[in-house]
């Protein structure tokens, strides 16, 4: 049986993110792009790295936790019948988005996360 990989990236801040992909469902402002690298994680659980250029974008959202490793974004989450709900990330920000969210991007700095995509 082969062991499990214990260290799944050196250096999250830097390491490269090959994987293209759009920056969310519809473009709103700028031109962002998005780029990540699956890690690995225990059976149906995600883990990877992801960032975003500067710009702003519309997406729904999968269940997913995440840690803002760097950068600065605000993300608005679309309630229903209530006010929408403001969240203002930077490093350290950790924070647990709902399969179906409806959500704004707006990165003011180059925004790099760490997440897990729950089942």
């Amino acid at each position: 049986m082969r062991a499990p990989r214990r260290l799944l990236c050196a250096d999250a801040l830097s390491a490269d993110l090959p994987e293209p992909l759009p920056a969310g469902e519809a473009v709103i402002a700028g031109a962002p792009t998005a780029r990540y690298l699956e890690l690995a994680g225990p059976e149906g659980v995600e883990v990877g790295l992801w960032e975003m250029t500067p710009g702003s974008a519309r997406d729904t959202e999968a269940e997913e936790v995440f840690v803002v490793l760097a950068g600065r974004a605000t993300v608005t989450v679309a309630v229903d019948g209530d006010d929408d709900e403001v969240l203002e990330l930077a490093a350290g920000s950790v924070v647990h988005l709902h399969a179906g969210d409806r959500t704004t991007w707006t990165v003011h700095e180059p925004l790099r996360k760490l997440y897990l995509q729950l089942p």
